[in-house]
């Protein structure tokens, strides 16, 4: 019987498998925290990071779900200044429910494909 961080790990090994298929494509990685959520957009065949997100420095607190919405469409228009528009998205293992899914509908809303 699995439990959940098990559970966690085959779903991550399955999105990093799709994520290697996809070629050179710059990847949105996702933390999510019980108080936060993180998002960055890394350059992997330069091993950089192009632009970040946090709902930490967001001053106006709504809900957690709303929150990561913000975070989506900060991150997209930061990413939209440096020309990135298609990007792979790594959930890091997360199920794509709740605040991932929101963050991910808040980047779409702002302009990236993926």
């Amino acid at each position: 019987m699995n439990n959940k961080r098990v559970q966690k790990q085959i779903r991550h090994k399955r999105v990093v498998k799709k994520i290697k298929r996809a070629g050179n494509i710059h990847r949105l990685v996702v933390f999510r925290s019980n108080k936060f959520i993180y998002a960055q957009l890394i350059d992997d065949s330069q091993s950089k990071t192009l632009a970040s997100a946090t709902d930490a420095n967001i001053k106006e607190k709504k809900s957690k779900v709303e929150n990561a919405k913000e975070v989506g469409k900060s991150l997209a228009k930061s990413a939209l200044a440096k020309n990135v528009k298609k990007i792979v998205f790594d959930r890091g293992g997360y199920k794509y429910h709740g605040r991932i899914k929101a963050l991910a509908e808040g980047a779409r809303e702002g302009g990236l494909t993926f």
